[in-house]
């Protein structure tokens, strides 16, 4: 099937030509109910089993994570057991991390929307938050390997099929192959034009000179170690294209998230109206 073709394949047909799990739910709100219950119910079973659990989460999409921290509190759900690593975080033209309290610092994010709004007696000891910084690279690796890997890469999906911060890495005087990218590492790097001006449609009126132009990614190499890769997928006409790419392209560094195609247990969830056929191919 050619691209042209596949842009119009029906959202009703998408899951039988996907080489992974995938689930369309009726709207934006299911999907985030759907995140919040998945984190949920991984962290309950492995307190249950006496397990210690990391998980590399991202902060968009972010709206589950008000849900489950009420739910935590409403079953007192302790989270000792817990490691949280962040996706990513913004950077500022030099490179450095921006203020905690900022709004586009995205661990101070993950304090405010979740773990600020978790019972205190409840929450994960500080050292099992861990963001990829700037001033120490090799931190998160370090501590993924300190606890023997992580359990489940949930992430979304930027238009241009980033996953974290891995936009497309090639340019006219860069070229990185496949197998470069796959084992790509924590790393420093200038956003893509397409996800700041799409950051700044979402989140900041459009003004691009508000989202920061750097930031500091954990790399394919992380997100792909993991034993389970969750994706969630929301934006309606900003994902239609990406997701068709995700179903039907092979791997390819031209959009990052197609990597997960080798990945032996992923499970992506769509909204609906994200899953409709782009209008440009009606």
């Amino acid at each position: 099937m050619e691209r042209p073709e596949w842009l119009r394949v029906p959202a009703e047909d998408l899951a039988k030509h996907a080489p992974f799990t995938l689930r369309i739910v009726p709207s934006a709100d299911a999907l985030y109910d759907d995140f919040a219950g998945a984190m949920h119910d991984e962290i309950a079973s492995a307190g249950d089993e006496g397990r210690d659990l990391a998980v590399i989460v991202p902060l968009g999409p972010r709206n589950h994570f008000p849900r489950l921290a009420e739910r935590i509190n409403s079953e007192r759900l302790s989270l000792r057991h817990v490691t949280f690593f962040g996706m990513d975080n913004w950077l500022d033209w030099q490179g450095r991390l921006l203020p905690m309290e900022s709004a586009s610092n995205l661990e101070g994010m993950f304090h405010r929307i979740f773990l600020d709004l978790v019972d205190a007696e409840l929450r994960p000891d500080a050292s099992n938050v861990v963001f990829p910084s700037p001033d120490d690279l090799g931190r998160p690796a370090r501590e993924i390997a300190r606890r023997g890997g992580v359990a489940t890469t949930y992430g979304g999906i930027g238009f241009e099929g980033h996953i974290a911060f891995n936009d497309p890495p090639n340019s006219r005087l860069t070229r990185v192959s496949l197998q470069q990218f796959r084992e790509s590492d924590t790393r420093i790097l200038s956003l893509a034009p397409g996800t700041i001006i799409s950051t700044a449609h979402r989140g900041f009126g459009g003004d691009v000179f508000s989202v920061p132009p750097m930031a500091v990614t954990l790399g394919m190499r992380q997100l792909l170690a993991a034993k389970r890769i969750r994706l969630y997928l929301e934006g309606g006409a900003w994902k239609q294209t990406i997701l068709r790419e995700l179903v039907f392209s092979e791997p390819t560094v031209d959009y990052p998230v197609t990597l997960v195609r080798d990945h032996p247990d992923v499970e992506v969830v769509v909204d609906a109206e994200s899953a409709q056929p782009p209008l440009a191919a009606s």
